[in-house]
């Protein structure tokens, strides 16, 4: 009796200590996106310049842009998903999140970055912020690249 006490009881030490430290995974890690990305005026929220190219890539926990790192001079940027909900579109399901994504360097400039992944579809606002005003900001558009096998 005091075997099947002790055998209990260590499996149920086990089962809690495998849940305590199971790691949630991340449903990001590993998707890219090719995008438009386009400057904006920040006094008047209006487009200005060409649309560019951007790639935004999310592993370990982190964001990657191309914009981000071409216009801006930031990577690998952490991010928080803010919402995660699932929808449906006629017969499928869809999955929707909002994520935040902020860093600041050096210079005292703060990135904030709001992005939407609606399904394969992304959509980002970026905003260069120094002394609670907006130096730069960019939008950007874009789908899921397809993975190769």
């Amino acid at each position: 009796m005091n075997l099947s006490k002790i055998v209990c009881a260590g499996l149920l030490v086990t089962s809690l200590a495998l849940t305590a430290f199971r790691s949630d995974k991340d449903p990001l890690h590993k998707r890219k996106f090719a995008a438009k990305a386009q400057a904006i005026d920040a006094k008047d929220n209006t487009p200005k310049g060409k649309p560019f190219e951007d790639e935004i890539e999310f592993k370990n926990g982190k964001v990657y842009s191309l914009a981000c790192w071409d216009k801006m001079e930031f990577q690998d940027i952490k991010y928080e998903i803010t919402k995660d909900s699932t929808y449906k579109e006629g017969e499928e399901e869809k999955r929707l999140f909002e994520i935040l994504a902020t860093s600041s360097n050096d210079k005292k400039e703060q990135l904030c970055m709001n992005i939407t992944i609606d399904g394969y579809d992304i959509k980002c606002i970026y905003k260069l912020i120094k002394k609670d005003v907006i130096k730069k900001m960019f939008t950007s558009n874009g789908t899921e690249k397809v993975k190769k096998k």
